[in-house]
């Protein structure tokens, strides 16, 4: 396992959707332990492999709820209600935003084997789902932001 570089806002990478994964192999098993290891690294809920320069529909999330869950070709299938809460990011580092979010989501993908997987969540996973699914198509938590906070309010958040 590795830990991989952090790609930053700017890096054209965030900015354009992640391509489809075909391929359920031995590189794609290294592949999410190196990004598990690098989301633990940076200390985030989550990992978008474009966050590592890598432009494949591939996730990885541990929000504490149920364990590190491995997604690929992540979709979500239904969402309901509204939440507004304070989100961060490993690629936008330093700045934090108020984002509105789904309350609850439902989200279909492939595990590391290629089989379909189903997660209903809600709460901080169901924002993490979003969040990290958005980097699959280009979008920053920025881009959702209802406003972002101003720098002296960052240190009661951390």
């Amino acid at each position: 396992m590795a830990i991989r570089f952090l790609r930053t806002e700017g890096d054209p990478v965030l900015r354009k959707p992640a391509l489809e994964v075909k391929r359920f192999d031995a590189a794609l098993g290294r592949l999410l332990d190196d990004m598990a290891e690098s989301m633990y690294y940076y200390e985030g809920v989550g990992l978008a492999a474009p966050q590592i320069g890598i432009s494949k529909q591939i996730v990885v999330i541990d929000a504490n709820e149920s364990g590190l869950l491995e997604l690929i070709n992540p979709e979500i299938v239904f969402a309901e209600g509204e939440e507004v809460d304070i989100e961060g990011c490993l690629s936008v580092p330093q700045t934090y935003g108020e984002v509105k979010r789904a309350a609850r989501v439902k989200v279909i993908a492939q595990n590391r084997l290629g089989e379909r997987i189903e997660i209903e969540a809600e709460g901080l996973l169901a924002r993490a789902l979003q969040h990290e699914i958005d980097h699959l198509q280009g979008v920053l938590f920025i881009d959702r932001a209802l406003r972002i906070l101003p720098p002296d309010d960052m240190e009661t958040v951390e």
